[in-house]
């Protein structure tokens, strides 16, 4: 059965440019294309499609708005087209909390060109989107760590995500007390969306977050993010860890790379490393887990049922990179529970 696939836009050209990435892919049926809001419930209503792509800023009716009401009456897939502007960013992000299983960044020039550049980004966002799951876990319970039995600079936390991951990194790190240790974050985003998502985790967290600059001395207490485009890595310097930022080619096809992030953690910190890997499409992350298990640390891989997208970390999983694989709402009280149980040993 084809994926059924509605557009909803504003935009005239971005109809035209997404029609025909659409009805040039053989496992789409293009069900629509809508201006507006009202255009789109109906098209909903008649045709049920798989999956939504989505405008933010449309006439009458916003595009949050209407995911808002539309996750309420007829919870759907949907991948947000987004304008890459500070302000198009924090929308995208409310959209992922509302709902939304991805993103997608418009050009900001050359939109014809920029749109046919994308396309493969595109169709496979929507062949994702189709095989997500829209459930998402709860996050009113409290965490059982007010704070550590410790305090240093021994113990690193490595986050990796994609697909689903903006909601989920906010699921684990919302619970992890102040005086947790030093973690560092890899999340597939483009540039321009990174600062806003970290502005957004620090509003929430007891944590510092921050997008990392490189150079910076890893510290408990703070979250250092990944910049879009940049890989994140860490490195000895004396008795301290400090980030570093590489501007080098893709890895596992993206930039920034779970895997440099990982491989980097197994190299520098080993058996004092915590690996977590969670939902996102493919296998970035999966081969530097297993690095850093097989260098004594210990890691996490979320349980396909809460996954919005079993693709990362099943294929970690598959290699047998996980010490533990546990549901969302387990990972932030389970990695808190590993390292108090380990201690504050000392670098090897």
């Amino acid at each position: 059965m084809p994926i059924k696939v509605l557009i909803v836009d504003d935009s005239a050209l971005i109809r035209q440019l997404l029609t025909e990435i659409i009805t040039q892919e053989p496992t789409f049926k293009l069900v629509g294309a809508a201006p507006d809001a009202y255009a789109a419930k109906r098209i909903m209503q008649e045709f049920k499609p798989d999956v939504l792509t989505l405008d933010i800023e449309m006439p009458k009716v916003d595009g949050l708005r209407f995911l808002e009401v539309m996750m309420k009456a007829m919870p759907t897939p949907v991948v947000m087209i987004s304008t890459l502007t500070e302000r198009g960013a924090d929308a995208t992000l409310r959209a992922l909390e509302l709902g939304a299983v991805d993103f997608m960044a418009k050009p900001k020039i050359g939109v014809a060109q920029g749109m046919a550049e994308y396309a493969s980004v595109i169709v496979e966002k929507i062949k994702a989107a189709a095989n997500s799951t829209m459930s998402r876990p709860t996050q009113t319970r409290s965490t059982r760590h007010a704070s550590l039995r410790y305090t240093g600079t021994e113990k690193l936390i490595g986050i990796g995500a994609s697909t689903g991951g903006t909601e989920a990194i906010k699921d684990v790190i919302m619970h992890f007390p102040r005086n947790a240790p030093a973690t560092i974050i890899s999340q597939h985003m483009p540039p321009g969306f990174t600062s806003t998502y970290a502005k957004r985790l620090d509003s929430l967290c007891e944590i510092t977050v921050k997008e990392a600059q490189g150079g910076e001395r890893l510290l408990p207490g703070f979250a250092y993010l990944a910049p879009g485009n940049k890989h994140l890595q860490i490195e000895r310097s004396g008795a301290d860890y400090r980030l570093n930022l590489s501007d080098g080619p893709k890895v596992s096809g993206h930039k920034p790379s779970v895997d440099v992030m990982f491989n980097s953690l197994a190299e520098h910190a080993a058996e004092n490393a915590v690996g977590v890997l969670l939902t996102g499409m493919g296998k970035d992350g999966a081969a530097g887990l297993m690095n850093m298990k097989s260098k004594g640390s210990i890691t996490f891989c979320q349980n396909e049922e809460t996954c919005v997208i079993y693709g990362m970390p099943k294929a970690a999983i598959d290699m047998g990179a996980a010490s533990f694989i546990k549901p969302l709402e387990d990972i932030s009280d389970a990695i808190l529970d590993t390292l108090e149980s380990l201690g504050a040993a000392s670098r090897y």
